[in-house]
């Protein structure tokens, strides 16, 4: 990442530096090395630096992976992470690898050097190690981070690969009929031009369209470019994105599915950070941020309400955050004390039915989608021969 930092040396008065660092901790400690007293820091994003951010991310479950196999081994915890640095072979994540074991070294806890790496590192992953710091288990605390994150990939992968046919056909069908609308109408519009024939009143429509685009296709390909580029920009935004879940949400059978899916995941970092020590108020509060905000409100009043002395399960009910299967079986976790085990049953049975409803979806959406895009393509065909037909049938 790359920083902008003002500051002040000697006699050359403010003076703005632009480094290259992994943290702002880190460019705070090089400016400062360099004899600067720092007067503001701000990140500098750009395209270039975004495409490079999202190439070398760091693998974190890969580390977990690593980490754990090599503490089995019998290494201590620096020992594992000079190992894992000196195999690396990407800098930037080397680099960080490099200052977590210069923290190590300074006496700091494992949780402790990870916390200085936020954009790296969540905050439910440092708070794993840390109740794992407590309790001596941090072999445990990576095998359960390792699992909670390869069922959360999984559960994704599902949907991401359920949608890929549906928007495949999606574009093949508008290329198609932007080649039609783009080329095809205004070629057959110049063949009906001057022939006084009496057109259908959707030929007619269709062909005006064609000539209207032969005659400004300038014009109509720029505002088409411009409103692809707003649409494009008004994504980016995170207002925007909000307010297009909000309306999602509104969609009574997609609305609940989505319900369903955030609660899958809400119950299942919740039933990771429970294993790991972590208070229920607590792990409410780390989980919340995960969650949609009509959610993330609710939970905090279930939170409110734990600490008042409800039940786990009557908190959750009471604030909507259950279905009657989830009810029971948080229920079966306070007479028994497994509350983690149960959120993460929980979690999968959510997951079973998110994946049953995206295969029936699936299979019922992709010929709905193939049968409507070929109605519209074979619709555009007909309306441009209608007019030949009807010169064939006056011939005869």
């Amino acid at each position: 990442m790359r920083f902008e930092v003002k500051g002040l040396r000697n006699k050359e008065g403010v003076t703005a530096l632009y480094l290259e660092a992994t943290s702002e901790n880190d460019a705070l400690l090089q400016a400062r090395g360099q004899g600067y007293a720092i007067l503001s820091i701000r990140q500098k994003e750009s395209f270039s630096g975004w495409l490079l951010k999202r190439r070398t991310r760091f693998p974190l479950v890969l580390f977990s992976q690593e980490l754990l196999s090599l503490l089995d081994a019998g290494l201590s915890l620096i020992e594992a992470m000079e190992a894992l640095s000196e195999k690396e072979q990407r800098g930037e994540t080397q680099k960080i690898l490099e200052q977590i074991i210069a923290h190590l070294y300074e006496g700091q806890s494992l949780s402790a050097a990870l916390g200085q790496f936020p954009a790296v590192f969540p905050a439910l992953y440092v708070a794993t190690v840390r109740a794992s710091e407590r309790t001596g288990d941090l072999g445990q605390a990576l095998t359960r981070y390792v699992a909670y994150q390869t069922q959360l990939d999984a559960v994704r992968k599902k949907i991401v690969g359920a949608s890929i046919y549906p928007v495949l056909l999606m574009v093949v069908g508008g290329l198609v009929l932007l080649f039609l609308m783009g080329y095809v109408v205004p070629k057959f519009s110049k063949i009906y031009e001057g022939t006084g024939t009496n057109l259908p009143w959707l030929s007619s429509l269709l062909l005006s369209w064609g000539s209207l685009l032969d005659e400004n296709g300038a014009g109509v390909a720029l505002g088409l470019s411009a409103l692809a580029a707003g649409t494009g920009y008004g994504l980016s935004r995170s207002s925007a994105r909000r307010w297009l879940a909000a309306k999602l949400w509104q969609i009574p059978a997609l609305g609940e599915r989505m319900r369903l899916y955030q609660l899958a995941r809400c119950y299942r970092t919740m039933g990771m950070l429970l294993h790991g020590g972590i208070p229920i108020v607590t792990a409410m509060e780390m989980v919340a941020g995960l969650l949609q905000p009509a959610l993330r409100g609710k939970l905090g009043l279930a939170g409110k309400g734990i600490r008042e002395g409800l039940p786990i399960s009557r908190a959750m009910e009471a604030n909507g955050l259950t279905t009657p299967v989830a009810l029971r079986m948080l229920r079966v976790g306070e007479r028994t004390g497994k509350m983690g085990e149960m959120m993460e049953r929980i979690a999968g049975f959510y997951d079973e039915e998110m994946a049953r409803w995206v295969e029936w979806f699936t299979r019922l959406f992709e010929p709905i989608l193939m049968a409507l895009i070929g109605l519209v393509i074979g619709g555009i065909v007909i309306l441009m021969y209608m007019p030949i037909f009807d010169l064939a049938g006056s011939i005869q």
